[in-house]
């Protein structure tokens, strides 16, 4: 791990490989560390992979109060002039992905190409503005246990639950070790979040669209609306998996992915010395 001052506050953060950037967002209440499956597996000679955790997560500052989306992109602008690079193909999963619209949102000329996994576009509703904040308030007030255990077979599917435990236990893992003050706060900054549907119209760079089939938090009928409304977009529904596709099915996330990145960004055969 890696970490670096930028926009007032530490991020921590994973930077593999060399080459055509792809910068990944984690969701909440996760770190970098769920993307590790795509760092080990896209990071080379011809990529360069850049897994930040947010702040309020992770190895990164936890700043208390309101956390707005706004904010996780300057940050994630920030880290990508620390580190030196113009632009890159950015994805997130989740609010991860919603944080991802919001860069595009302030910083579309850095963007080459968009993965939007398992998250939606709409602005938050007012029943949905409330049920954050009192979420925000039982998160300071309990910890993150009892939350953790009551999502979990929500964020992996039952079945991965029992057949998968290494991943679940990782997911859980992630959640059970997120701040309190810090996954409050994103909850708060995301209930402010602004509708990015017409933006997605907008978007000017190739997309790819990949969800769950089981996903509960964020169906695929979400990621079918969002497909019609990006210009040039792919959809890619991963069977057996709900909200963490990169985790429970990793082969099929990293195959989509890998065919994605190929195309947005193709790179030269790294040719071995004489």
């Amino acid at each position: 791990m890696s970490s670096a001052s930028v926009n007032g506050i530490t991020v921590g953060y994973d930077d593999e490989g060399g080459g055509a950037p792809l910068l990944l967002v984690h969701g909440h209440p996760f770190d970098r560390s769920m993307w590790a499956p795509q760092v080990a597996a896209f990071a080379g000679p011809s990529r360069r992979v850049i897994a930040p955790d947010l702040r309020g997560y992770g190895a990164s500052s936890v700043v208390p109060g309101v956390t707005p989306l706004s904010v996780f992109a300057e940050d994630l602008a920030a880290l990508l002039d620390h580190l030196g690079i113009d632009g890159a193909v950015i994805g997130g999963l989740s609010m991860g992905g919603q944080i991802v619209m919001e860069f595009f949102r302030l910083f579309p000329e850095r963007v080459r190409g968009l993965l939007l996994a398992d998250t939606f576009p709409a602005a938050e509703t007012e029943a949905g503005k409330a049920a954050r904040g009192a979420m925000a308030d039982r998160l300071l007030r309990e910890g993150m246990t009892g939350y953790a255990d009551e999502v979990l077979a929500k964020m992996v599917a039952p079945a991965n639950v029992e057949a998968l435990p290494e991943v679940a236990a990782h997911v859980r893992r992630m959640m059970t070790g997120a701040p309190a003050e810090g996954a409050a706060a994103a909850l708060r900054g995301r209930a402010l979040r602004p509708d990015y549907t017409e933006l997605l119209t907008r978007v000017a760079v190739p997309a790819l669209v990949v969800v769950g089939r089981d996903d509960e938090y964020t169906p695929v009928s979400d990621a079918e609306a969002m497909h019609a409304l990006l210009p040039d977009s792919e959809l890619v529904v991963i069977e057996g998996a709900a909200h963490m596709p990169n985790l429970e099915r990793p082969e099929e996330f990293d195959r989509a992915l890998g065919a994605f990145l190929d195309r947005v960004q193709p790179v030269t055969a790294v040719q071995p010395l004489p």
